[in-house]
């Protein structure tokens, strides 16, 4: 007889883990989309736009209330936030993350350079902020070891003690502000001299520091090649710490890698 009533009892109580697991789960989603929405959320640099702040392979918090909160802080840019609320314009200098015109479906990662009433111009690779240019001053070289996650083309190949790596005229550009930061320089192209730019309100322009490789604001909004001005509404949040770097070499089902592939150096570092 007990067994029996045991075993009948055993569908009652396997339903009520279930529920019980399900409730769990459910509570943990919600919880993750609203530390990730709303607190901080990972991001990782697929592009060599940000060179040489930013490397491929680099992983870094964003914190997300910095300048607000719309829809693209949600998970899915679910639209559950009309327009932007707790709206606060970024800093020049600032790097953040945003939704990518004119599609508004991918993360970019740049520099702010100009916010709303701005102007802003390229000449000659100087930029012109508000009709000033803003103090470029040459500095060393930037190395970058070529690896599985980076590679450059044939001009700026060298060798360092007879390791291959990229080497890329460098700058440190001056807000003025005070802050400052450091761009690279490939030769003349097109990026380097274009039109006067006027910032419409609610909107910022975004650079890329690696100047000559970035599909930024100083291109029409097409995907792929350029961004236009980003609305405010766009911006997820601030790029804070670096958590962790690889330079590609890892095999993600061997863990004993993950270490010699790590940039120990790079992880921690702040913007």
């Amino acid at each position: 007889m007990t067994d029996v009533a045991s075993t009948a009892k055993m569908p009652t109580s396997l339903r009520g883990e279930t529920r019980e697991t399900l409730s769990f789960l459910l509570k943990l989603v919600i919880i993750v989309a609203i530390f990730r929405s709303f607190i901080f959320s990972p991001f990782n640099i697929p592009s060599e736009s940000m060179l040489p702040r930013l490397l491929v392979g680099d992983y870094l918090f964003v914190s997300k209330w910095n300048y607000g909160f719309s829809r693209y802080s949600l998970p899915f840019s679910l639209p559950l936030i009309p327009g932007q609320i707790f709206a606060r314009l970024p800093e020049r200098g600032d790097v953040a993350v945003f939704k990518a015109p004119p599609g508004n479906g991918e993360d970019y990662i740049k520099r702010v350079i100009g916010l709303p009433g701005d102007t802003i111009q390229m000449r000659r690779g100087q930029l012109i902020l508000n009709g000033v240019p803003v103090p470029k001053q040459r500095i060393a070289d930037f190395i970058v070891p070529i690896t599985p996650n980076y590679t450059c083309s044939a001009e700026f190949q060298d060798s360092d003690d007879g390791k291959p790596i990229c080497r890329y005229a460098q700058f440190r550009e001056t807000m003025a502000s005070g802050g400052s930061y450091n761009v690279l320089d490939r030769g003349d192209t097109p990026a380097d001299n274009t039109s006067l730019f006027i910032v419409p309100a609610d909107h910022v322009f975004m650079m890329g520091d690696n100047r000559d490789d970035s599909a930024d604001s100083r291109f029409p909004p097409v995907v792929g090649q350029g961004i236009g001005f980003v609305p405010t509404r766009n911006l997820e949040g601030k790029a804070v710490v670096m958590f962790f770097s690889t330079n590609g070499t890892a095999n993600w089902f061997l863990p004993w890698t993950w270490f010699s592939a790590a940039r120990w150096g790079r992880i921690g570092g702040g913007f």
